[in-house]
């Protein structure tokens, strides 16, 4: 997993709010004037080896709609209480206050960045992958792990059910969630789809070959939207893709990848 991309409506802001009270860096940024939009990467660490995310601003556009299908960013801190205090300190919001999951001990809590989305801070220790997780509700969480194990070549690496709240939950990833970002997938009790705004874009993902991947997602069950080539421009070569519930994922070539980045 290579970054997850987003929509905002202040890029400057979201940059602040990233760097001073979630800790980020800003690793680069960039403005495409022609077609009226810039990026800004940030993380903690450098993209060829951590997860970070993309924030995209469309130049005009201050406000999206976040959807009910998207759920939270995961964010792995030695010690939530002050990481809640700093936010507040820093005007952040705070939509959970620091205590235990109802689903387990791992103390979190929940704060808003300035366009609305969703971050938990889960008070595990040091991680080489702190921004640890993307959650995205599905209406059928079988149909769903098949699709990314088959299609993407995750893993399973856990699946829980919590009849008292009525949902489920399965992570996937491509190695042990405490060093590797993961995919949260959760189904709720009788709900089959969701709004999902117009504000959560995509997961990139890193691979060798394009053009096998693209193949692997149509045969299990994905929806090919933008077939496998090289982008005009910059040469990377790129496929992206629905998964059964609509979310998307883009596929990028790592030999590519790398060229970007020097």
């Amino acid at each position: 997993m290579l970054h997850v991309v987003y929509r905002v409506g202040d890029l400057d802001k979201t940059i602040k709010f990233y760097t001073e009270c979630l800790g980020m860096k800003l690793l680069r940024r960039r403005d495409i004037p022609e077609e009226q939009y810039s990026n800004a990467f940030l993380g903690y660490g450098p993209e060829d080896s951590n997860f970070v995310v993309e924030l995209t601003y469309n130049y005009g556009v201050d406000k999206y709609n976040i959807g009910t299908g998207f759920g939270h960013f995961g964010i792995d801190v030695e010690d939530v209480s002050k990481s809640v205090e700093l936010i507040k300190a820093k005007g952040g919001k705070v939509t959970r206050e620091p205590g235990p999951a109802k689903s387990g001990s791992t103390i979190i809590a929940s704060v808003e960045d300035p366009d609305g989305y969703t971050f938990e801070l889960l008070e595990r220790g040091l991680s080489p992958e702190p921004l640890c997780q993307v959650m995205l509700r599905v209406g059928d969480l079988d149909r769903a792990i098949n699709f990314y194990k088959k299609a993407f070549g995750m893993e399973l690496l856990r699946k829980r059910d919590y009849p008292e709240y009525k949902y489920t939950y399965a992570l996937m990833g491509y190695g042990p969630e405490d060093k590797n970002p993961v995919l949260e997938l959760t189904y709720n009790y009788g709900i089959t789809d969701y709004d999902k705004g117009n504000g959560y874009a995509q997961i990139a993902i890193g691979t060798d070959d394009v053009y096998k991947s693209a193949e692997a997602i149509k045969l299990y069950g994905g929806k090919i939207v933008l077939e496998p080539g090289p982008l005009p421009g910059i040469n990377t070569k790129i496929t992206a893709c629905l998964d059964p519930d609509g979310w998307k994922s883009v596929f990028v070539d790592n030999v590519d990848f790398m060229k970007e980045l020097e």
